[in-house]
């Protein structure tokens, strides 16, 4: 069977080498005669593989002793709930930014449980550019500032964190985290689903300061992070297949380079990208230049009525997945860590090839 280029938003495209890695041993891993979905997740064999996972993402990330790390289950949505719960109490404000689907998400949440500052909303630029720094609101004793990295759905990004003051960061980094270094120092929290850079949907990665955590808060010890933490993530059965996944991903990105690969690597599929749209008078990029994101770049065509052949004609390509969110419309690629150089060069010959025959 041959593969396709896939560009989906999430879940997305996972390593051809990782997937090959895991069918080998779906029937029976490690010579136990099972797979690994079929093992205990307090057996020896999956602690194993748990503590392991955590080992690599703490090497790749360099996260420090002073943060926990989880690997939960509910997704980064439930995340927009669990967070005020855990790192803010009643009567405490929230700075929350809105830069377009996801913190738009995120906000309602927040504003459903504590007082929400909305420290800036970019809904004037439609969600292209941020509002100028100079013009936000901060709270200066807010229990968290909140922000999401990545906007998927609109291609806005953040390149480097926003300074807050002092008050804690708290970043949704679902579909940018473990594609380049950062420095987790700087963030209070971070949370990702896995199903963009990690592995596949059902695996959420929550990594904590400490020193926020709480006895108590929330009520609820299945809701709360501390309890989590102290669990080893294992309250409750975990997804077992995902957090494996994800562990085999980790491992495969320590062999590709680390981070700093990663960065390089996604930083020149997207520059080849852009170039692209850029170069043309047939595409275009609607977000501002020093918000562009490495992950998922949307893209319009001169003549819309024209998106409908577009797509069908890259998926005959082998092209899939490349349908803009039903939100915002035109195209999307999203160009995560596994997708391949070949895939963004195959992705720009249809482009240029699609233009010629249509512009």
């Amino acid at each position: 069977m041959a593969r396709v280029f896939n560009f989906s938003a999430g879940p997305a495209a996972l390593p051809l080498e990782v997937l090959e890695e895991a069918q080998a041993g779906l029937t029976d891993w490690q010579g136990s005669g099972m797979s690994v979905m079929e093992v205990s997740h307090r057996s020896k064999p999956f602690i194993a593989v748990a503590e392991q996972a955590e080992a690599d993402i703490r090497e790749l990330m360099n996260i420090s002793d002073d943060y926990s790390v989880m690997f939960l289950q509910g997704g980064a949505t439930q995340q927009f709930a669990l967070i005020p719960m855990n790192l803010s109490d009643e009567g405490q404000t929230i700075d929350q930014l809105v830069t377009g689907s996801w913190s738009k998400k995120a906000l309602k949440e927040g504003k459903a449980l504590r007082n929400v500052n909305v420290v800036a909303d970019g809904a004037d630029s439609n969600y292209a550019d941020v509002p100028a720094i100079d013009s936000w609101q901060l709270t200066s004793d807010a229990a968290y500032f909140h922000y999401c990295a990545n906007e998927t759905i609109g291609g806005l990004e953040f390149h480097a964190p926003p300074e807050t003051g002092g008050v804690p960061l708290v970043a949704d980094m679902s579909s940018t985290i473990l594609s380049r270094p950062i420095d987790v120092n700087k963030f209070g929290l971070i949370y990702a689903g896995a199903q963009k850079n990690i592995g596949p949907a059902g695996l959420t990665i929550v990594i904590v300061r400490k020193d926020l955590l709480k006895e108590g808060r929330p009520g609820s010890n299945i809701l709360n992070y501390k309890a989590h933490a102290e669990g080893g993530s294992m309250m409750n059965t975990p997804p077992t297949f995902a957090w494996y996944m994800a562990g085999l991903v980790f491992a495969w990105i320590k062999r590709n380079g680390g981070l700093e690969g990663m960065g390089e690597f996604n930083q020149s599929k997207a520059a080849k990208l852009y170039a692209a749209i850029d170069g043309s008078d047939f595409y275009a990029n609607p977000v501002a230049l020093d918000y562009r994101s490495w992950m998922n770049i949307p893209f319009t065509l001169a003549k819309p009525e024209l998106d409908g052949d577009f797509l069908a004609k890259a998926e005959a390509a082998g092209l899939m997945n490349l349908k803009g969110h039903r939100s915002v419309g035109g195209m999307r690629a999203s160009i995560y860590n596994a997708v391949s150089m070949d895939a963004i060069d195959a992705l720009v010959s249809f482009m240029e090839e699609f233009e010629r025959s249509n512009a």
